[in-house]
């Protein structure tokens, strides 16, 4: 008996396995446009299982898809007599449809409406087989019909969908709004979905359309989620200080937690939006017990006015670091404001001795291993920067050796390839460069790749090696912040080394620095030279990417811009700047759907 039994599951289950690999073969077939062969797959498990639905739908499809209009209709017929059902109807009124027979379309198209009347629980699937074959007007009057016999349940989700589709975006606005109402925890997925639909630019149709609908319902009923939406708004449109005002709104009527109003002031901070981020981080100190949120916050202050700071700002900066120390003292908690410290030491005040000698102090500290190594990577930077390369290398190694496969040591062994490459040591760089092309950290792989590029393509120039040795050293100058220094070398290779294949990473770089001495013409100058004489080379996307950069934000030629933008989108289509110039250019070209 026990026999029996096992040979009838091993039979059900051969026959299950052969009717999922039939699907499979079917839906291949399909996909791929060979409509003869899915047929005969389908029209046996049609027969095999009758009332499949999802058999018989692509047992339709087909049909329609070789033009066999007559043959579904004579199939959806046949099932029709033995049961009314209206997702069929439908089926059987876009059939008509393909036929050019609109008149008799309709006439179903109204039946299967007219049967949520009595069979409200239909609404969903109704509307969404009228969605199916895009018939979308159908579809919001069976949801529209939905709000009125059903006003327990919502169909807002599904009508902003559709008025999306359709380009209806003030409907799709007004719905989506509507369901954060129902169901406020939906927030971030609607924000997800209106993303496309705004655009930095607030003056832009629909960003004005939300921004109104969002500070009505503030008025109407002043409830969390509308000043969240609006703050989203806001920082989309890069207008922190209006962000900063909902949030400290959202902040009175639940302070429990500042974590959203330190994430808009950091935003604020890298979008170089400096002085809303120091008013924010301001607000922060004044609003938290919290040591460790008040140390974050004056940092983030002092590396904000170490920027641009003079002589005498910077005395001013060294002596509010030193007032925090004599505060909160130097311990584990404050070692990011030491390393802070020691940084602002070595590459502002230029003063190395003292950097280095204060972060010795703090490795002295009871502090992990991992902040050790942090300390350990500043140091031998300085030691770069000092051009003591040897004792920077002893550092980075012993981060490698301590810290095996972390991504501080990953990023320590870049630096080694980074201190050779200044050294002049480029086959050493090299083979630590190809370790790190499949490092865990994108960044690091990036940084890694690139620099190998540039050695690799440019070290079999000449047996010197004389340009690229140049080309090092002005990296090492930059790195030293001499950005004079810097440029005057890139001119020596651009003047003594013309037309070798590093010309246009010298351009490259000297645009980047001239842009830091806010030197723009000079920069769009160096960017429409690799455009002019490099446009097949890997730079030409960068460089077009950058100059279009430049006259959006510092040159005041936004047509120019779009012009570069555009021509990103249809001759750099693998470029990493592919999105954020397909985004720029339909601000710039004021599309209403961004």
């Amino acid at each position: 008996m026990q026999q029996r039994f096992f040979i009838l599951l091993l039979i059900i289950g051969w026959f299950s396995c052969l009717a999922q690999n039939n699907v499979a073969q079917g839906e291949s077939y399909y996909k791929k446009g060979e409509f003869e062969k899915a047929l005969i797959i389908y029209q046996n498990l049609n027969k095999e299982k009758p009332y499949h639905y999802e058999y018989f739908y692509k047992l339709i499809a087909i049909h329609q898809q070789l033009e066999q209009l007559d043959e579904a209709e004579n199939i959806l017929i046949q099932r029709l007599e033995k049961r009314r059902n209206p997702t069929l109807i439908i089926e059987l009124g876009y059939n008509f449809q393909l036929k050019d027979s609109l008149k008799k379309a309709n006439i179903l198209y109204e039946e299967a409406i007219s049967y949520v009347d009595k069979k409200p629980n239909y609404i969903y699937s109704i509307a969404k087989k009228f969605e199916d074959h895009s018939l979308l007007e159908q579809a919001i009057r069976v949801y529209d019909k939905g709000k009125l016999l059903t006003p327990d349940k919502n169909y807002s989700i599904q009508l902003a969908r559709i008025y999306g589709d359709q380009g209806n975006v003030e409907k799709m606005f007004a719905n989506y709004i509507e369901y954060i109402a129902y169901k406020p925890n939906y927030l971030n997925n609607i924000k997800r979905a209106i993303s496309d639909f705004i655009s930095e630019n607030s003056s832009n149709e629909n960003n004005t359309y939300l921004r109104r609908s969002l500070l009505k319902k503030i008025q109407q009923e002043p409830n969390p989620y509308w000043y969240e939406m609006l703050s989203w708004l806001y920082v989309q449109e890069k207008a922190y200080n209006k962000s900063f005002i909902q949030e400290k709104a959202l902040y009175k009527r639940n302070p429990e937690s500042l974590d959203r109003i330190i994430e808009l002031a950091v935003t604020a901070h890298t979008d170089n939006d400096d002085e809303t981020a120091k008013n924010i981080f301001n607000y922060i100190i004044d609003t938290t017990q919290d040591a460790d949120t008040v140390l974050t916050a004056h940092q983030y202050i002092l590396e904000i006015d170490t920027k641009n700071a003079d002589e005498k700002e910077l005395k001013r900066i060294d002596e509010s670091y030193k007032k925090l120390f004599n505060e909160f003292g130097k311990s584990r908690l404050t070692l990011p404001l030491q390393l802070a410290y020691g940084e602002f030491l070595a590459f502002y005040k230029k003063d190395t001795d003292s950097a280095t000698s204060f972060l010795r102090q703090s490795m002295k500290l009871n502090i992990s291993n991992f902040q050790e190594a942090k300390v350990k990577l500043l140091l031998a930077d300085i030691l770069v920067l000092q051009e003591k390369f040897n004792e920077a290398l002893i550092f980075y190694s012993q981060i490698q050796a301590e810290l095996k496969n972390s991504t501080i040591a990953q990023e320590a062994r870049f630096k080694v390839a980074k201190t050779s490459y200044y050294k002049g040591d480029f086959d050493w760089a090299e083979s630590q460069l190809k370790i790190l092309k499949s490092s865990t950290s994108q960044l690091i792989a990036n940084d890694a790749l690139d620099l190998k590029l540039l050695i690799s393509d440019n070290k079999f120039e000449d047996s010197t090696q004389t340009a690229l040795k140049y080309y090092a050293k002005a990296d090492l100058y930059a790195f030293q912040n001499k950005t004079d220094e810097a440029i005057s070398l890139l001119d020596t290779i651009l003047v003594e080394h013309k037309g070798e294949s590093i010309t246009d990473q010298a351009l490259y770089q000297q645009a980047k620095l001239f842009k830091k001495k806010l030197q723009y013409n000079k920069a769009e100058a160096n960017y429409l030279e690799i455009i002019e004489d490099y446009k097949e080379d890997i730079l030409a996307d960068d460089a077009h990417y950058y100059l279009a950069e430049l006259y959006y934000t510092h040159l005041a030629k936004p047509e120019e811009a779009k012009q570069l933008y555009e021509k990103i989108i249809f001759e750099f289509e693998d470029s990493i700047y592919f999105i954020e110039a397909r985004k720029k250019f339909r601000m710039l070209r004021g599309d209403t759907i961004n």
